[in-house]
């Protein structure tokens, strides 16, 4: 049990049980009600439909019989299968619904001590960066005294029914929960990053290594506890629901059980090796119509297969709607696929570990521009920077960084007639090197990655970035919209995440004794050429170094080379606007750096903004000799603080 979780509407579960058991009452849960307006939100139910308890609908209730299986759950009166195929996966790992179903033995009707049973249970979610303590009575919606929603194959098994009673709840209702994501709800059983695939898009179909790669990631998620499921997507309403010529539903959520590679046939005399063929198995929510092409269940293509590997598989020749298909047909047939990640934080781990940063934002507006959060996407040029800005260090010359945005759950909107995900993405601007404030305008900010901009609850994108300094930018598309949302990022090293809140520097004390900032300049190295060693022919290991009042910002070094491009961005906030910001190049070496000359810039707003290609001279000041090389530099300076 997560000993962190927020109960919801401030109700203890503990509390509430053992005040029942005192007053040797049930439960009668007075925020989700055993009544229409639980079940319902746009007209009352089409027939009458009785609320009734466990103990009222078989002999022996139980919450688990035999544990927990993806053969328990079958999808009721309610287009909900997104939900019963994530429980499907859910019912796969153990260590996750465990956390779902919190204490579960003690939760278990006890038939030796029936004067402990209350009628209560409670369910926890992942909502929003939060654990959710979800309590409920144990009335469920019948019709002539059958459960008209999910439930398991076994009579007297209530899990699947009472935890999607707890989902109907934190949704608003069960109606809330016609239409969905299976990603959606993975995610809220487990915290999990969703990568989403369009399998049409994609090269899976036709690139046999693209196939062969998505395999392998795929296995490897399976193999970590990732919780995986698809779908053909209907792109008509006439297609929704319907089948395909080998008997799959168009529109319709299936939860992948299993992959595996699968020996066929005898080992090989010459090879030793018995060939192997990716397989995955899927279910799908109904518990019946299953694939009928290759390998469905009494397809010849298992008299390839050994006895022993079939056993191995598990393999059952029933319409129990599970089935086993090759990873080929799967790409082929299906067309996308919700991949969600348990990403490995943990330090104790032979896995690859990730370090996660956080934050919790919010979509705001203001009549201020300085202090508007909801400026809309790139496309609103005139408002995108006044979104929240959230920067973050990769140290290392390349890393693969994993990033998820995630708004807030609007389906308890949905009795207001609203409820629909907003559009939302991120973009990913390369920025000054030193930057600690704000992006009030875009200059050369280098837009790195952007996520797809779509309508769901959470937008993921996997983007290798270069060494250097970014600003990650979340937006709603259309400006003007309220909302929470969450922000995570995985990066193979630390990267100092943080949410950048001021404008410009802070005024304190000191600054009335050192003075405040009077100007802002923004300085670009694009490129050195013609430089030349001090000692030696060939190149030197180039760098630059940008100088100004006491702080500096380095580059990166460039091997053996006479010139080199840099892209080295960095911002300065100027006390002494009469002191000019130096630029120097310089030849990295083990016991002594050379310096190979200099620029000088008074960077003042009057100056040009375009690019210019400056002569190195030496340490003497301006008049300083000329030394062999030039630098290209756009310098842009401000005395407006908040213009850059």
């Amino acid at each position: 049990m997560n000993s962190a979780a927020r109960a919801l509407r401030s109700q203890n579960f503990h509390a509430l049980r053992e005040d029942c058991i005192k007053n040797g009452k049930l439960f009668d849960d007075p925020e989700f009600p055993a009544s229409d307006e639980s079940l319902c939100y746009s007209s009352a139910p089409p027939r009458r439909v009785e609320w009734k308890r466990p103990g009222e609908l078989c002999e022996d209730p139980r919450l688990l019989v035999d544990g927990i299986s993806a053969h328990d759950l079958h999808q009721g009166k309610l287009g909900n299968c997104w939900f019963v195929a994530a429980c499907s996966c859910l019912a796969l790992k153990k260590p996750l619904w465990e956390k779902v179903i919190p204490q579960w033995k003690k939760q278990e009707w006890n038939p030796r001590r029936p004067h402990r049973y209350a009628g209560i249970f409670h369910f926890q979610f992942w909502c929003l960066g939060d654990w959710i303590d979800v309590v409920i009575d144990d009335h469920l919606p019948t019709v002539d005294g059958s459960l008209i929603y999910c439930h398991s194959n076994v009579q007297n098994e209530f899990w699947s029914a009472l935890l999607e009673k707890a989902y109907a709840k934190l949704a608003g209702s069960y109606e809330a929960l016609d239409g969905g994501n299976a990603a959606d709800a993975i995610e809220d059983f487990t915290g999990a990053v969703t990568e989403s695939f369009d399998l049409g898009k994609g090269q899976y179909r036709v690139n046999l290594i693209e196939q062969t790669k998505l395999f392998e990631d795929l296995l490897k998620v399976h193999k970590r506890g990732g919780l995986i499921s698809c779908s053909i997507k209907a792109y008509a309403i006439n297609d929704m629901e319907a089948v395909t010529p080998r008997g799959l539903i168009k529109g319709h959520a299936y939860s992948v059980t299993g992959i595996r590679k699968v020996r066929q046939g005898q080992k090989s005399l010459f090879s030793g090796k018995a060939e192997k063929l990716f397989m995955v198995r899927m279910r799908n929510p109904w518990g019946k119509r299953e694939w009928n092409g290759a390998w469905s269940d009494e397809s010849e293509e298992w008299n390839k297969v050994s006895e022993s590997e079939k056993l191995a598989l598990g393999l059952t020749v029933r319409d129990d709607g599970e089935f086993w298909m090759t990873f080929e047909d799967w790409c082929t047939n299906y067309t996308h696929a919700d991949v969600c990640r348990l990403i490995n934080t943990s330090c104790l781990s032979l896995h690859k570990t990730w370090e996660k940063e956080e934050a919790r934002g919010a979509w705001t507006r203001s009549p201020e521009p300085l202090l508007n959060r909801s400026g809309g996407c790139f496309n609103n040029k005139a408002t995108f920077l006044q979104n929240p800005q959230y920067i973050f260090e990769v140290g290392k010359a390349e890393d693969e960084v994993l990033l998820s945005l995630q708004q807030k759950d609007q389906r308890t909107r949905k009795k207001d007639g609203k409820g629909d995900n907003f559009i939302i993405g991120f973009d990913i601007l390369k920025v000054e090197l030193n930057r600690q404030h704000r992006i009030h305008k875009l200059q050369d900010q280098e837009k790195a990655a952007s996520s797809p901009y779509i309508n769901v609850r959470t937008v993921f994108l996997r983007k290798v970035l270069k060494q250097g300094r970014y600003v990650v930018i979340p937006t709603t598309f259309q400006p003007a919209i309220l909302s929470d949302f969450l922000l995570r990022i995985f990066t193979d090293e630390p990267s100092d995440f943080r949410e950048l809140l001021a404008d410009k520097p802070k005024m304190t004390c000191w600054n009335l004794l050192c003075g405040y900032p009077q100007r802002v300049t923004q300085v670009l190295v694009q490129s050195v050429e013609g430089v030349q060693r001090q000692s030696g022919p060939g190149g030197a290991d180039l760098y630059v170094i940008i100088k100004c009042e006491r702080e500096s910002v380095s580059s990166a070094v460039h091997k053996n080379a006479t010139g080199a491009v840099f892209g080295t961005h960095a911002i300065f906030y100027r006390k002494s606007i009469n002191e000019p910001i130096s630029i120097q190049v310089w030849d990295s070496n083990v016991l002594c750096d050379q310096f190979l000359g200099q620029v000088l810039l008074a960077a003042s707003p009057g100056d040009t903004r375009e690019v210019q290609s400056l002569q190195l001279h030496g340490r003497d000041g301006q008049e300083a000799a000329e030394m062999p090389g030039r630098i290209n530099v756009k310098v842009v300076s401000s005395d407006d603080l908040v213009e850059l």
